[in-house]
């Protein structure tokens, strides 16, 4: 039988961060477990493609729109589950088992956030944001969502749009999300640049916004400020 899992991951001038988000995905390889590599690229201008391409990756292009890229990944996989990461992120060792595990029950699953620095802060963020995935059944993009292809075609894909995909899709899962014993480790470079305070406040608020009716247009716009 063929590798159940497709990995797409949607890239942006992601070269420095690539690499080690694709060598984590070796242990996956090793398993068994990995179809192919799909990367969706959002018009990069540094050396992700480059990196794909030695990777052995499918390479699918657009317009840079997280949704949108995420979507033609999809599009072209063939796989009969679909493992959606981000190029930041790097899952941690033996996540082969749990996800291994999972493929037994169709649905939807998620790792748990942690972030590569430490101290404090770090930690507060990523555990706000387990604690916000487990209530309320919104994990965000950066905890990696692993779907079987027949719940994400019933549920119509990732919409596209520029930002809050992974919020549609999560509601769109009506609490079918569940929680898996590895974890994300996501680049804390944004929070160190902006400050955790400050980046996570923002992110809260982009959160009520858009569930309070926002365009995800123009909360991209300011997001990006």
């Amino acid at each position: 039988m063929r590798a159940p899992i497709s990995v797409i991951i949607p890239t942006l001038n992601a070269a420095d961060r690539l690499p080690l988000c694709l060598a984590a995905l070796g242990e996956g390889l090793s398993a068994g477990l990995i179809r192919e590599l799909v990367i969706s690229d959002g018009g990069s201008t540094d050396g992700s493609l480059r990196i794909a391409e030695a990777a052995g990756a499918t390479i699918v292009t657009g317009e840079a729109s997280r949704g949108g890229q995420l979507r033609r990944g999809a599009g072209v996989a063939e796989g009969a589950w679909l493992l959606f990461l981000h190029a930041d992120t790097v899952l941690s060792e033996g996540w082969t088992s749990h996800i291994s595990a999972a493929l037994a029950h169709d649905g939807a699953y998620y790792g748990r956030l942690r972030f590569d620095a430490s101290g404090v802060a770090p930690q507060v963020v990523a555990g706000w944001a387990n604690l916000r995935s487990r209530a309320f059944g919104l994990p965000y993009g950066d905890q990696a969502l692993l779907i079987d292809r027949q719940t994400y075609e019933r549920l119509g894909g990732f919409a596209d749009i520029p930002l809050m995909e992974d919020v549609v899709m999560a509601r769109a899962l009506k609490g079918g999300l569940m929680g898996l014993d590895f974890h994300a480790v996501t680049s804390a470079e944004k929070y160190q640049r902006q400050g955790w305070l400050k980046r996570g406040g923002r992110n809260l608020w982009t959160l009520a916004r858009f569930l309070t009716g926002a365009k995800p247009e123009d909360l991209a716009r300011a997001y990006r400020k």
